[in-house]
């Protein structure tokens, strides 16, 4: 490793780094450099986003303190028996890539996570040190978002809140079980121990700060977790329940879910394919709505197949609860209130609004709607307009196949 130049050590980590995808960059608050001191701001304007080989845009410094790792998950390429090259970043190397991408107007932060070297205690340590460096040796004002180590001493994990705009831990796998089988070394009390931490210091500084203007900010954009989709048994019902609870008791900004990816020299416990990516993409639409459009939990599990427990990859979760539950259909959208209009497919929160708005003048036709929804074809069955009552689609049969996307082969070289 002390033979690889920065080059080589960027290009090892943050191709390390691109399987945890728990890195967004809101809900912090708003500092910058506009007065003449520190270096950078959290407001974004005029920063160009950075492309990763693989095509993703992305506007953070995403990598790896090392891809070293003493733990030996299952389902991790940088595990300890993992055939991978190695590389680490020195606390100093990270601060000077950040500041130079920023200078260079490439990102807007700083994304860090690490495998364990050492001890918890030490990696967290380091982690710690870069954020300490960044915030106040060279007062850098962007976004810091670090990865935590729910091992390590609680007095490091605090330091980390005070330097950083987002903590985040993992709680890996959807179930304790799953977590037991792929990551023996990882407890899942542990982990629910930091994340109930975290949670506790976030309260009382939001608490402190109310209380006094100069008291220091602990993670003011909150925390996340990500957990792994397909390595395991989990069915979507178990990780719709997973999340649901991780919000409830953690109050978390996000759960991120990342679908498996199968690795190099795999474990033989680990499944040959990769689960589909849809499939992360319908647990995605399902954990918004429970956070935007007033779904329960066991309302949104209930859209699953009640046999195998699966999310439809086909149809969205919203469109599938609609489907199964018809009795609450159609919604007269001139004068349904605004929950039973989040019910209806095809409709979102801004659409919503604007109806909401709108009725208010004047009664709205079929056409009003065509226009603040991109696929009418989803939304005639289940609505009620001035001119317009779903009478012959309402009590259909095949109202699934009229509904359900269509896809069509695309042409290599269609215009």
């Amino acid at each position: 490793m002390s033979q690889l130049d920065l080059r080589a050590k960027l290009a090892i980590l943050a191709d390390a780094a691109k399987y945890d995808a728990s890195c967004a960059s809101s809900g912090t608050t708003r500092r910058n450099s506009a007065a003449g001191r520190g270096l950078g701001s959290t407001e974004g304007m005029g920063i160009c986003h950075a492309y990763a080989p693989d095509g993703r845009c992305i506007s953070l410094l995403k990598i790896l303190l090392t891809n070293s790792c003493i733990f030996d998950c299952h389902y991790c390429i940088n595990r300890k028996s993992s055939n991978v090259r190695r590389a680490r970043f020195t606390p100093e190397e990270v601060v000077d890539l950040t500041l130079g991408f920023y200078r260079r107007n490439y990102i807007e932060g700083l994304f860090l996570s690490s495998g364990i070297i050492r001890s918890s205690d030490y990696t967290m340590e380091q982690i710690v040190r870069v954020a300490r460096l960044l915030r106040e040796v060279h007062d850098f004002r962007g976004y810091i978002h670090l990865k935590t180590i729910p091992d390590a001493d609680p007095e490091l994990v605090r330091q980390a809140g005070l330097h950083a705009d987002r903590v985040s831990i993992n709680v890996e796998l959807p179930t304790v079980a799953g977590l037991a089988r792929l990551a023996p070394e990882k407890s899942a009390p542990r982990i629910e121990g930091a994340m109930r931490d975290v949670r506790a210091a976030i309260e009382d500084g939001a608490d402190a700060g109310r209380r006094y203007k100069a008291a220091p900010k602990f993670a003011p954009a909150g925390q996340s977790t990500q957990m792994i989709v397909g390595a395991d048994a989990a069915t979507d019902g178990d990780i719709i329940a997973r999340a649901a609870g991780l919000y409830d008791r953690f109050q978390l900004r996000r759960v991120y879910y990342s679908a498996f990816s199968p690795i190099p020299d795999a474990s033989a416990v680990l499944p040959l394919r990769r689960p589909p990516l849809m499939r992360e993409h319908r647990l995605y639409q399902s954990d918004w709505l429970m956070r935007f459009y007033g779904y329960a939990p066991r309302e949104v599990a209930e859209a699953a197949d009640p046999v195998t427990g699966m999310l439809p990859l086909d149809i969205d979760p919203k469109l599938a609860w609609a489907l199964k539950f018809r009795a609450h259909f159609p919604v007269d959208v001139n004068r349904a209130p605004r929950a039973a209009l989040l019910r209806v497919p095809g409709l979102g929160v801004k659409a919503i609004d604007a109806i909401l708005a709108a009725r208010r003048w004047r009664r709205l036709r079929l056409a009003d709607i065509a226009r603040l929804t991109a696929s009418l074809a989803k939304v005639r069955p289940f609505l009620i307009a001035e001119d317009w009552r779903p009478v012959a689609l309402a009590d259909r049969a095949d109202l699934h196949a009229l509904v359900a996307p269509r896809h069509a082969q695309l042409e290599l070289f269609g215009a």
